[in-house]
């Protein structure tokens, strides 16, 4: 079992290694095209038609993290046959699917990488007649694979997942009446969990829509927890650098800067190297910073969250001060989680 699950990282790392550039290079066309722009009613609103470029290539590099994750993690576990059907359904993961109209983000692309990987290499030890053996890995493989895991997650995954998003979003529309300490924990550990994905979004499309209604005390616990994930692991890269790998280490620069301009998935390559030690440090984190924000009546007016958003904060020098606190309480739980790497 425990060679399985060394196995197992290792397969995650490959497809981990192979993400990295798409969320270091599009988050950073991203962050610095925002930079130019202001805040607007239904987010940073960038006016230049050349920054405007400038995100809309992040946006399409960002787009292929799920796919790559998934699609080199299934490519470690089972070779060449593996490669599409990860591409696929890391694809798949990061679509609305279902009546639901839900997607699973970076979590489900690993899991769905993960399991195409050892599908395939099941399927690749199937004894076939020699006329078939030859198309098994341009055919057979990927075909099966894809077919099996694609339907599996559609018709028995993704529903489920929506009717435990509404549940959510419910839940949290009811605490944003009750305790602040409550919301902002709650507040924090969703959007810090799958970071882009579904209980992120529920946090803060619940945050937006109060905006609407002249609320914006949640949208301030919102914003500081947007940034706390990725500027904690930044300056625990730089803090704790024997924690991490060198690729590690000059992606947290990246990840700073995200952090900066309020793009949480920054962070997500750590937490899909090791999701045990990073997801509570940095959910921890975001807790700590959104309830500091609510108890100090921090607001925020616009749909997006940061530094960059300084501007249109009430409460700005406490603002500050959460995602500074958050992003140290990061620091300090990855440095008593995270063990040492050993390079090779």
């Amino acid at each position: 079992m425990k060679e399985f699950l060394t196995d197992l990282k290792n397969h995650v790392m490959t497809g981990v290694s192979y993400m990295i550039p798409a969320v270091t290079v599009g988050g950073i066309c991203i962050a610095v095209a925002l930079a130019t722009g202001e805040a607007g009613d239904t987010g940073m609103v960038i006016t230049s038609t050349f920054w405007n470029n400038v995100n809309t290539i992040g946006g399409i590099a960002i787009g292929y993290m799920c796919p790559m994750l998934a699609g080199y993690t299934a490519y470690s576990i089972a070779g060449r046959p593996g490669l599409l059907p990860g591409f696929a359904l890391g694809s798949l993961a990061n679509t609305a699917v279902g009546t639901s109209s839900v997607s699973t983000g970076f979590l489900g692309a690993l899991v769905l990488g993960i399991a195409a990987g050892y599908l395939a290499k099941w399927v690749k030890g199937w004894k076939v007649p020699k006329v078939i053996k030859s198309i098994m890995p341009i055919l057979i493989i990927p075909l099966v694979t894809t077919m099996t895991i694609g339907l599996l997650y559609i018709y028995i995954f993704a529903n489920p997942l929506g009717g435990l998003v509404t549940a959510m979003t419910n839940g949290l529309s009811g605490l944003s009446s009750g305790s602040t300490v409550l919301l902002g924990i709650a507040v924090g550990c969703m959007i810090a969990f799958d970071m882009g994905g579904p209980v992120n979004k529920v946090a803060f499309a619940t945050s937006v829509a109060l905006i609407a209604e002249g609320n914006t005390s949640m949208m301030g616990m919102c914003g500081v927890a947007i940034c706390v994930p990725p500027i904690g692991m930044g300056l625990a890269t730089f803090i704790c650098k024997k924690k991490f790998t060198e690729e590690e280490r000059e992606a947290g620069k990246a990840s700073a800067v995200m952090g900066c301009i309020g793009i949480t998935e920054g962070a997500i390559p750590f937490a899909a190297s090791d999701p045990i030690r990073v997801l509570p440090s940095i959910m921890t984190g975001s807790a700590v910073g959104a309830v500091i924000a609510g108890l100090c009546a921090c607001t925020n007016a616009a749909p997006h969250g940061g530094l960059i958003v300084l501007p249109v904060v009430g409460n700005a020098l406490m603002y500050t001060a959460a995602v500074l606190v958050g992003s140290l309480v990061v620091v300090g739980m990855i440095f008593i989680l995270k063990k040492d790497v050993v390079e090779e």
